[in-house]
């Protein structure tokens, strides 16, 4: 068995907040640049509470981008969900944060002679070995790193919706276009899914450009913090901004609402990662349009949250 016990422990602790409260989510918003007719606090009465992401599913209370993290999710009754897309080394789309393995499963037991143990240089079939669970806790040994055909297909299994992360795309040449091959073989790419159950969000403008470009469909978000006067080169090939608790204030959240993505509707902020009420209530009074967290029932409970 290989358990961490820091996480162990912290997990064990972060386990007395769950709660049983159901959920639901809203819907993603899908020309460029121009102002929107609508304030944000008129925006804000459209659209209502955040929508709550659960974070690599309920990460504080099992294993981040296992399938066991999206099960529970859909137990706390959260219809959203967030993930890390990456590529081993025969080319196969893995769910998984890091761009090692280390952090989150045994591979220095199982392989330890082949650090720094990088995604990139281990095959599908050597990484579906490894234990992703144990480190977490006990209860979820023999949990395992899923592909992303697994994921989507237990997401399809749970009826959530996706906020599908392409992770590292600077290590992963084409990574774009394959993510959406295999979201179209796995039934993804129906209008249903592009209008009303997914997302594709990247640190890398370029990557998000990209996925635009192939798909101009599909809501797309950028993960950062643009400068005001940069937000309408954004609006031209993304939906959202998505950026990091710390780095925002209302001004510059009403700045993003006020103006328009690439399908005509007012660009929306969804940031990350909030676990605690008291950010989730601060955040909330500055307009964002989504809470991405480990601890979606703690948000939940805090903003009222869909």
């Amino acid at each position: 068995m290989y358990v961490r016990p820091a996480a162990a422990t912290a997990a064990a602790f972060l386990g007395f907040t769950l709660t049983l409260l159901g959920g639901t989510a809203q819907a993603a918003a899908p020309g460029p640049g121009t102002a929107s007719p609508a304030g944000p606090a008129t925006r804000r009465a459209e659209v209502g509470e955040p929508v709550v992401y659960a974070h690599r599913g309920a990460a504080a209370y099992a294993p981040e981008n296992t399938l066991d993290s999206i099960d529970l999710a859909r137990r706390l009754g959260f219809d959203w969900v967030e993930n890390d897309v990456q590529r081993t080394k025969d080319g196969e789309l893995v769910v998984i944060h890091d761009d090692t393995l280390a952090r989150t499963t045994d591979v220095e037991q199982v392989f330890p002679d082949r650090k720094p143990w990088r995604v990139k240089d281990f095959t599908a079939a050597e990484i579906a070995r490894l234990d992703a669970g144990s480190w977490f806790g006990e209860e979820y040994a023999g949990a395992f790193v899923p592909t992303l055909r697994e994921y989507l297909d237990r997401v399809q299994g749970n009826r959530q919706k996706l906020l599908l992360e392409i992770k590292n795309p600077g290590l992963y040449p084409g990574i774009e276009e394959q993510t959406l091959k295999v979201l179209g073989e796995a039934g993804w790419l129906d209008e249903r899914h592009v209008s009303q159950r997914l997302v594709v969000q990247s640190f890398s403008a370029d990557s998000v450009r990209i996925v635009h470009g192939l798909r101009p469909d599909l809501v797309t978000a950028f993960l950062g913090t643009p400068t005001v006067p940069d937000l309408p080169k954004y609006a031209e090939f993304t939906d959202r901004i998505n950026p990091w608790h710390t780095t925002i204030s209302a001004d510059w959240v009403a700045a993003v609402h006020g103006l328009r993505g690439p399908h005509g509707k007012a660009m929306e902020v969804d940031t990350w990662t909030v676990d605690d009420a008291a950010t989730a209530r601060k955040v909330q009074a500055m307009g964002v349009d989504g809470i991405i967290t480990n601890a979606p029932d703690v948000v939940r409970d805090a903003v009222g949250g869909v």
